[in-house]
């Protein structure tokens, strides 16, 4: 139980330390740090002193590299694990653990091929948040299989997937800003075309719109202790999460705050998607295990 914890916890936490760390490289403008793919710098695979006054955005850069390498051992561990104790309800999911993390490998080469262009940037923030849900569902699941049940009550149903698409929206809008302003990881960087207080805006609007569907659902799930209490922490880590994206807005976007409101949107992905996991989930032929253990 605790191998099946701690393997399992590791590969969540480095797909969200994975969001972590390219935060990082783009804030201390490391993007084109290694300029280039597979390949670090030209001819190597490791930094090298090409350029004396480059060596910290190199090592930086090769930093987030590495980290994918550890994602692709851990998560080959979790699909022998899964593999080895016959879960066949959980081989899907670490598959696509490993083959996600190689598709973030070939996401990060456009990326810095293309010269840090905002959209493959984006594209591998998103790819990392469709990896952390499935990350969160081997967690949850990791103690005993679970079966897809439909929620009995119609609105709870509408209300649940409604707000983890909601969730994904605010998320993809949050891209389109951090795209529009200064944080590039490169000065030279392109960025979106769009202006950067008009899509703050929209996307300060979608947060004010989730927060107000949160409300909905717990009103709807008042019955359920599991779905309650989920939710509260969802609304909790949201309101702290708009917070500092009102204070980094009105502050000039301070990198300092910028990383915070990265590890927040992260964390708020997670609590939404446990919040759909408690609600379409239970447990299958474990009449002594309860769905709230692994709140």
């Amino acid at each position: 139980m605790k191998l099946r914890r701690g393997l399992y916890g590791v590969l969540l936490v480095l797909q969200a330390g994975l969001v972590i760390t390219g935060g990082a490289v783009r804030l201390t403008g490391s993007g084109l740090g290694c300029p280039t793919w597979p390949e670090c710098t030209p001819g190597s695979y490791t930094p090298v002193p090409y350029q004396a006054e480059g060596q910290l955005h190199a090592w930086i850069e090769f930093g987030n590299r590495l980290l994918t390498f550890a994602l692709v051992a851990v998560a080959l561990a979790v699909l022998a694990h899964v593999l080895f104790k016959k879960r066949n309800d959980l081989r899907l999911l670490a598959v696509g653990q490993v083959l996600g993390i190689l598709g973030q490998g070939v996401l990060g080469g456009i990326t810095v091929l293309t010269d840090l262009h905002p959209l493959p940037v984006a594209g591998h923030l998103l790819l990392s948040i469709i990896l952390i849900a499935g990350a969160s569902s081997l967690y949850e699941r990791r103690e005993y299989p679970i079966q897809r049940v439909k929620p009995t009550d119609k609105i709870t149903a509408i209300l649940s997937i409604t707000h983890i698409w909601l969730t994904f929206i605010v998320i993809i809008l949050g891209t389109v800003v951090t795209g529009s302003g200064p944080h590039a990881g490169d000065e030279q960087a392109q960025r979106f075309a769009f202006d950067i207080r008009a899509v703050a805006v929209l996307h300060a609007d979608a947060v004010i719109a989730l927060l107000g569907l949160t409300l909905a659902l717990y009103v709807a799930a008042r019955s359920n202790p599991l779905h309650h209490r989920r939710i509260l922490i969802f609304t909790a880590i949201a309101l702290a999460q708009g917070a500092i994206g009102y204070i980094q807005y009105f502050t000039g976007i301070p990198e300092i705050l910028v990383a915070a409101h990265l590890l927040g949107a992260t964390l708020v992905w997670i609590a939404a998607w446990r919040i759909r996991l408690a609600i379409t989930t239970s447990p299958v032929d474990t009449p002594s295990s309860k769905v709230g253990e692994n709140s």
